[in-house]
C-alpha cells in the first residue's frame, strides 16, 4: 500500500515544532488530491521528512487526531479521514458576476459598521479623506456553521452615504451591494492574495489556533470613473481555501 506524500516545511526555530508540523500537514492533508492514499508514513519517517523528533511527530499527529482529521489504529497504521474536507480554490478570474456568485456562498453575519480612520497604507485610495465607513462581516459555512473567513470593506464617504446596511444583513455580497444597491458602476477590481499567520482578531473570529496560516486577500474596485469606492480586506482560513488564477484567451 503507498503511503501519503506530505509537503515539504521550512521550520522557523522561533514557533513551537509540534505545532508547525501539525499545520503544514493538516494543509497537505486538506489540500491533497481526490485519489491521494489515505495511509500516512510512519511516525518515524514523518519525523525524518519534517526534520524533527519522534516525540514532535507524536505530539503534532496527536492535534490532528484530536480535530478527527486523521485515526490512528494500533499495528495498521495512521490514516487520513476519508471524508476530511479539501481545501476550496479563492478563484481570482472572471467578470464582476463571478466575484459576486462565488462571494454568496456561505452565510453572511454584519459585526457592525462605523466610520474609521483611513489606514495609513490605504491613503492613496481615499485622497482628500481622513476617515471612511467600515463594515465588517462575518461569513460561515452554510451546512457546518463552520466560520470560514471574514471581511473588512472601506467604503467611499460619497458611496457609504447611499448603501443601506440591510442590504449587508440579508446576505448580500459587497460587490452585489455596490452594484445593484447603490447602483455604483464597476469598472474593474483589483486583487493581491498573500500568506499570513492568524492574529488575535482573525484567531478568535474564525475559531483557529494564534498563528496558524491564513489567506489574506485585497481587493479595491474602481468605479467607470476610475476612483476607488471600496476596498475589502478578507481573512479566509488556510485550512479551508487555496489559491487559483485562471488565465483565459492567453497566446505565447
Amino acid at each position: 500500500m503507498t503511503d501519503f506524500a506530505p509537503d515539504s516545511l521550512a521550520l522557523n526555530r522561533k514557533l513551537p515544532l509540534w505545532y508547525q508540523v501539525s499545520q503544514s500537514l493538516r494543509a497537505s492533508i486538506l489540500g491533497r488530491a481526490p485519489d491521494s492514499p489515505l495511509r500516512l508514513p510512519t511516525e518515524e519517517k514523518l519525523a525524518t521528512h519534517y526534520g524533527v523528533s519522534v516525540l514532535t511527530m507524536r505530539q503534532a499527529l496527536k492535534e490532528l487526531e484530536s480535530e478527527g482529521l486523521i485515526s490512528r489504529h494500533r499495528r495498521r497504521g495512521t490514516f487520513i479521514e476519508p471524508d476530511a474536507r479539501r481545501a476550496r480554490p479563492v478563484r481570482l478570474l472572471g467578470s464582476v458576476d463571478t466575484i459576486v456568485a462565488q462571494q454568496s456562498g456561505d452565510r453572511t453575519t454584519l459585526l457592525g459598521h462605523g466610520t474609521e480612520p483611513v489606514p495609513a497604507e490605504l491613503a492613496e485610495h481615499f485622497p482628500g479623506h481622513t476617515e471612511v465607513m467600515a463594515y465588517r462581516r462575518l461569513r460561515h459555512d452554510r451546512e457546518s456553521g463552520e466560520p470560514t473567513n471574514w471581511a473588512v470593506n472601506l467604503i467611499h464617504p460619497r458611496i457609504a452615504e447611499r448603501l443601506d446596511p440591510a442590504d449587508l444583513r440579508r446576505g448580500w455580497p459587497m460587490t452585489k451591494v455596490l452594484r445593484d444597491g447603490v447602483g455604483v458602476r464597476i469598472s474593474r477590481i483589483t486583487d493581491t492574495v498573500e500568506a499570513r499567520l492568524a492574529d488575535p482578531e482573525t484567531a478568535r473570529l474564525l475559531d483557529v489556533p494564534l498563528l496558524s496560516p491564513i489567506l489574506h486577500y485585497t481587493g479595491v474596485t474602481y468605479d467607470d470613473g476610475g476612483q476607488v469606492v471600496d476596498v475589502v480586506r478578507i481573512h479566509y482560513r488556510g485550512d479551508r481555501f487555496s489559491f487559483s488564477v485562471t488565465l483565459e484567451n492567453v497566446t505565447s
